[in-house]
């Protein structure tokens, strides 16, 4: 009988990110693929060895909890999660309304303190890592961006204040920044005179997080930044 896989968590599965994130973690985990609709995340489940998709609300208290326990009935805890869920309206203030705010703070923020409420206990128990995926409007506000910035300020303090809490007690809590315009076919169609390298290779932050999933406990990383090499910053 094979030996159990340990088992990853993507949280917000798309066909960035989110897909690298899986293909990179399927290597040697079980992997969970949360996302709102499984259309795209149970067609990409099929391609990897070990793997399911899962539809949650991550906003949804009730939604997290149900997917959760049946991730641990079908594969167990996990001992790594990627929280790689996030929206948020681009506007001016004057066009960016309360709702448009609050769903924001919802996915980015709230979404990612009740994916961890589910995995801490047992990370707590047995180790693991909570990679949060974050932006640099986490560290500055927009003029179009007051919606998603906050809610990214949010989740960046919702996660060194669980790094600070939890290190301690053997879970590694880190956050990618994400500083760039990631490589999709939606954005390369709306940026058609970019080259190539001018995009944030999703396959480049996945070994990012894949390498703080495994850093040695006497040097692990909270703050990491990922950006093309020709990114002015």
């Amino acid at each position: 009988m094979a030996e159990a896989r340990p088992v990853c968590a993507i949280v917000g599965v798309g066909p960035g990110n989110g897909a690298a994130f899986a293909r990179r973690f399927a290597a040697t985990h079980a992997v969970a693929l949360l996302a709102r609709t499984t259309q795209f995340s149970a067609e990409l489940a099929a391609t990897l060895p070990q793997a399911r998709a899962w539809a949650c609300d991550v906003g949804d208290a009730a939604s997290v909890a149900t997917a959760f326990a049946e991730i641990r009935t079908a594969f167990g805890d996990p001992t790594v999660v990627v929280y790689n869920a996030g929206s948020g309206k681009f506007a001016a203030f004057d066009d960016t309304t309360a709702a448009d705010l609050e769903a924001a703070w919802r996915v980015n923020t709230l979404g990612a303190f009740h994916v961890a409420k589910e995995v801490v206990p047992a990370m707590k128990a047995h180790g693991g890592s909570f990679v949060v995926i974050g932006a640099t409007a986490s560290r500055r506000g927009g003029p179009r961006s007051c919606a998603f910035s906050s809610a990214k300020v949010g989740q960046r303090a919702l996660a060194e204040s669980m790094a600070r809490s939890l290190w301690p007690q053997g879970v590694h809590v880190s956050l990618i920044v994400i500083d760039g315009v990631v490589d999709l076919p939606r954005t390369r169609a709306m940026m058609k005179d970019k080259p190539a390298e001018f995009f944030v290779a999703p396959d480049g932050v996945a070994e990012t997080a894949w390498f703080l999933a495994h850093q040695p406990r006497s040097a692990w990383s909270f703050e990491v930044e990922s950006r093309p090499f020709g990114e002015t910053w």
